[in-house]
């Protein structure tokens, strides 16, 4: 009987001798044959057969002739055999430190898994190989040794893990690799379709995201929400599609209504400000010029700046004044009170219970 090496799901891996003898059993050609045949030594073919020596190219030519079977049928043999006996190999031998680092990945495996990303019964060795393909690495513990492409901006206090932002990002990479848009970015339009996009902000959360993404694709940009996981503390991304497209990327890590939107805002001001090469990446905890002038163009475009001046000037921060100003420019008074609160009008807790938050259901989903 031949060698056999225990297989990957319980099957046999089988060396390329074993089908070797096989037939010459079926063909009652002894190995002293086939070895005068093939000019090879009767020692060559006994080490084939007994599965101790590989089939070489050039001996697979030689059984062409001498058995009428292609050459390409034993190199095949034999390259299979090897591809699985080296698959079997790399599951025997993960490493420790990469079962860590999987461990730390329990999270956003879940989400991967609930998107049908990767197999939800692959065994944690299985795991482990199917995100070295998905991620492109070798090893999954080289990942903090690469960088990533795009702008890249991150205050040092910001609760970041590099395992996990990069396994972000890459499926970030993924999803909009399956839905691409097919229209060229038009910033004239998306500038036009401002008002548009701010009389979504009145509209019920479950039809927030679909007009969203109905609107930014007339203007070449597919929208996404991405589900928000620990230790990949990012608010945007934004990609150029190879289409002339453009991606726009935000998760759902702050869920209250007036951050959403003024996140929103703040990457649509990216776009028009042209603030992108191929990718940005965008951390609520950066702060630079780039960022300053996103914010601006968020705190502009929801509330006018000459009206925001006359309101704060008076100095009458009750709710019936929010109310009242918040229904003469048409937008929801929970965006007011967000501003107020952040440019310190207001304490937080004020007015709390008239702010809303946003739930919505995970995301893109692979079929």
């Amino acid at each position: 009987m031949a060698k056999k090496t225990h297989g990957l799901s319980g099957e046999y891996i089988i060396h390329p001798g074993e089908t070797l003898k096989e037939l010459l059993e079926e063909r009652g050609m002894s190995q002293r044959e086939l070895a005068a045949r093939a000019d090879v030594t009767e020692t060559h073919i006994s080490n084939v057969v007994n599965c101790q020596k590989d089939i070489s190219v050039s001996f697979a030519k030689k059984l062409e002739y001498a058995l009428a079977v292609e050459a390409g049928f034993w190199i095949n043999l034999q390259a299979n055999y090897d591809k699985e006996l080296a698959d079997f190999h790399e599951l025997s031998n993960i490493s420790s430190k990469e079962f860590d680092v999987l461990k730390n990945l329990k999270e956003i495996i879940g989400y991967m898994k609930r998107i049908n990303i990767i197999n939800t019964h692959a065994s944690s060795s299985q795991l482990i190989i199917e995100l070295r393909k998905l991620l492109h690495v070798s090893r999954l513990t080289k990942i903090p040794h690469i960088s990533q492409a795009g702008a890249y901006r991150l205050a040092e206090t910001a609760q970041t893990d590099p395992y996990i932002l990069f396994t972000w990002l890459r499926l970030c990479d993924l999803v909009t690799e399956k839905r691409s848009n097919h229209k060229p970015l038009d910033i004239q339009k998306l500038k036009q379709c401002i008002p548009s996009i701010k009389h979504v902000m009145c509209e019920p959360a479950d039809k927030i995201r679909p007009q969203l993404k109905e609107i930014l694709a007339e203007c070449g940009i597919h929208f996404l929400l991405m589900r928000h996981v620990r230790g990949a503390p990012v608010q945007g991304v934004i990609k150029k599609e190879h289409d002339g497209s453009l991606s726009l990327i935000m998760t759902n890590r702050k869920k209250s209504a007036d951050m959403f939107w003024f996140t929103l805002f703040h990457e649509i001001g990216h776009i028009i400000n042209d603030d992108i090469a191929d990718k940005l990446i965008d951390f609520d905890s950066a702060d630079n010029e780039t960022e300053k002038k996103a914010d601006a163009f968020a705190e502009n475009t929801l509330i006018a700046p000459e009206l925001y001046k006359q309101f704060t000037a008076k100095g009458d921060f009750s709710l019936d004044q929010i109310n009242r100003f918040c229904k003469e420019i048409d937008i929801p008074s929970y965006m007011l009170i967000g501003r107020l609160q952040r440019d310190r009008y207001l304490e937080y807790r004020q007015y709390s219970t008239e702010k809303i938050t946003y739930e919505f259901e995970d995301l893109e989903v692979f079929s």
